[in-house]
């Protein structure tokens, strides 16, 4: 029998099949794009109610009463988009994204519950804040979900820098916010100081993870817009350094004015990366339809690369991915750690009969007082409930 030389029917089989498994995760990618837009662009209305809620809130209803109804308005004009989006949506990449779907509308349907306690003041601005965050917390965890199922590593570093970008801005969001209440009130408590050097570091943390996988021309543009303008530096070392004093709220507005030009450019960014990412979806689909039969030497992948050795090559990659995968695994711990400490806060709040502040400080007090993560903490009381009766109320 003679044995001929090439690929068995099999494998031709085997091609074939992992062809058409990429189109088909590439084509639901491509799908998901409006879903990236429409969270992209409710992210920022709820950034711009926030602050406007902030300064609205600590200025006794004096400032921003316009900006309130008008952010609200936009937020809510998203919102219903988004909703469209997502009743057009099928099939969905997998279970965890609707899970996290579900949370993010559940969270939603507390918006208007909220609004009404910022139009009565029926609570502080840190309490607002801390509402909002919540809000954008479970908005903008779907977004790492949705690239569950792709292996390519420019796609998904594509996804890396992206979500690096999206919690960036939300941190510099909620610098915005928290300047704005600090310099509406004329004064920084430390806790407000260390929460604002938190975000500002943060966030670069994001920017350093976002600039690392995104193209050249996109590095510039957010060298040269997206920075902190020297305005705003001067402004971050007087809350981090010294009481600004109250000015009927003139610095607030000058504050707020800053960052929010700022949050302008990031969220212009956004949109060209998003941009960027389905082009890249796109065209990886196009050049995957172009692939020429499977017994051409074009496919042997030891022709693409004659002057290098594949097994370096496939290390390489091997590691990218490897890095890109420890890159949405941190972002994911991240967010799965802030939903046990909001678990954590609901229990005190309900059993403790604590404001949901009182409950952040407790969590806050006993993770000093044990030298552990506040996270550890939040994951102790929820699973050892006679840790109730030692928790501190302030």
């Amino acid at each position: 029998m003679t044995i001929m030389a090439g690929r068995s029917p099999g494998a031709i089989e085997w091609f074939q099949r992992a062809k058409q498994m990429r189109r088909q995760q590439l084509n639901t990618l491509a799908q998901l794009g409006s879903l990236v837009n429409g969270i992209s662009r409710l992210a920022h209305m709820l950034q711009c109610e926030r602050g406007a809620s902030n300064v609205w809130l600590c200025s006794q209803g004096t400032l921003y009463a316009l900006e309130c109804k008008a952010s609200r308005a936009l937020a809510d004009d998203n919102l219903a988009a988004l909703y469209r989006i997502l009743d057009e949506q099928s099939p969905m990449p997998g279970s965890t994204v609707c899970e996290r779907i579900a949370s993010a509308i559940q969270s939603l349907d507390g918006l208007s519950a909220l609004r009404d306690g910022v139009s009565e003041q029926n609570i502080t601005a840190p309490q607002a804040m801390e509402h909002y965050s919540r809000i954008l917390r479970h908005l903008l965890s779907i977004v790492p979900q949705l690239n569950d199922s792709i292996d390519d590593p420019q796609i998904a570093g594509r996804f890396v820098a992206l979500y690096s970008l999206m919690q960036g801005k939300e941190l510099a969001g909620q610098e915005r916010a928290l300047g704005a209440i600090g310099f509406t009130q004329g004064f920084f408590s430390d806790d407000t100081r260390q929460r604002l050097v938190d975000r500002i570091d943060g966030q670069q943390s994001c920017f350093d993870v976002f600039l690392s996988y995104c193209r050249e021309d996109v590095r510039e543009t957010f060298m040269l817009n997206c920075q902190p303008c020297l305005e705003t530096e001067q402004l971050r070392r007087v809350a981090c350094t010294r009481q600004p004093g109250a000015d009927n709220g003139h610095t607030a507005l000058h504050w707020f004015a800053r960052q929010t030009a700022r949050l302008e450019h990031l969220r212009t960014l956004e949109e060209i990366v998003i941009a960027d990412l389905m082009m890249a979806v796109d065209a990886r689909i196009q050049n995957d339809d172009e692939i020429t039969p499977v017994d051409d030497e074009q496919d042997d992948p030891l022709a693409c690369y004659p002057d290098k050795p594949l097994l370096p090559l496939l290390r390489q990659q091997a590691r990218e991915i490897e890095l890109l995968s420890r890159q949405l695994a941190s972002l994911r711990d991240t967010l799965e750690e802030r939903k046990i400490i909001d678990k954590a806060k609901s229990v005190l709040m309900a059993h403790q009969n604590m404001s949901e502040e009182q409950a952040w400080y407790a969590l806050r007090k006993m993770a000093m007082d044990k030298n552990q993560r506040m996270v550890d903490i939040a994951h102790a009381l929820l699973t050892v409930k006679t840790l109730w009766q030692v928790i501190p109320k302030e």
